[in-house]
């Protein structure tokens, strides 16, 4: 050891700030850097907490409900200067939206090839519903599916919603406003359908002239009841 530094060290306070100085600021960054530390963890905590819970609000808010298509029904009504027939389609697959128990939204794809008449039994039974699969009516061979999509729900009262959106029928997309009710897990929609915007031309006095009796007129109705 130098005489220098053996003279300092003969100084307690000297020896004090040679040996335990350094210490004690070695201890006090090691505690500063533990304390940063820990409120980084607090930090990283709090927010995967808030978080969690943020994401669990917004499942709940905001949830999807799959329709059981099997349980579900579509009936359609067509009408004719003579009368009118009946028959349904079945539903593919759909889903409604809600936001804290509201509606805002919804998808469906229906099965065209589904598509019977009810109110005829037998032959007529046949041949209607082989001439509305064709291509005079909805052509299910190259169209299999129809579309609807939602694109605006509005509230109109405590159950009930006013409802517009983009019907898809052999290729070609319109828009459609509508009303729907919701009660539980059930849901009722009722639709009017122009055909002759769809280019399903079939006895439409909108295509052709002098129909007489045989005019098939080009609006028809559907009635949706929904078990999700």
């Amino acid at each position: 050891m130098t005489p220098s530094i053996t003279k300092k060290l003969d100084n307690p306070k000297n020896y004090y700030s040679h040996i335990y100085k350094p210490l004690i600021f070695k201890t006090i960054i090691k505690q500063i850097k533990f304390r940063n530390m820990k409120k980084n963890v607090l930090s990283l905590a709090l927010a995967i907490v808030f978080g969690a819970t943020a994401v669990a609000h917004t499942s709940i808010d905001k949830e999807k409900k799959e329709v059981k298509a099997n349980e579900s029904k579509v009936t359609w009504k067509a009408y004719k200067v003579t009368g009118s027939h009946t028959g349904t389609v079945n539903l593919k697959s759909g889903a409604l939206m809600f936001d804290e128990g509201k509606l805002t939204g919804g998808e469906f794809e229906v099965d065209m090839t589904s598509l019977i008449s009810t109110d005829l039994e037998g032959e007529y039974k046949g041949k209607l519903e082989g001439h509305l699969k064709s291509d005079d009516f909805f052509g299910v061979e190259n169209h299999p599916n129809s579309t609807l999509v939602f694109t605006n729900v509005k509230a109109s009262g405590k159950n009930s919603y006013e409802v517009q959106g983009d019907l898809t029928i052999k290729g070609i997309t319109k828009p459609v406003t509508f009303d729907v009710s919701i009660y539980g897990s059930k849901a009722t929609a009722t639709l009017k359908v122009d055909r002759a915007q769809y280019d399903v031309k079939y006895g439409s006095g909108s295509f052709f002239d002098d129909l007489g009796d045989k005019t098939i007129y080009d609006e028809f109705d559907l009635v949706v009841d929904l078990e999700f």
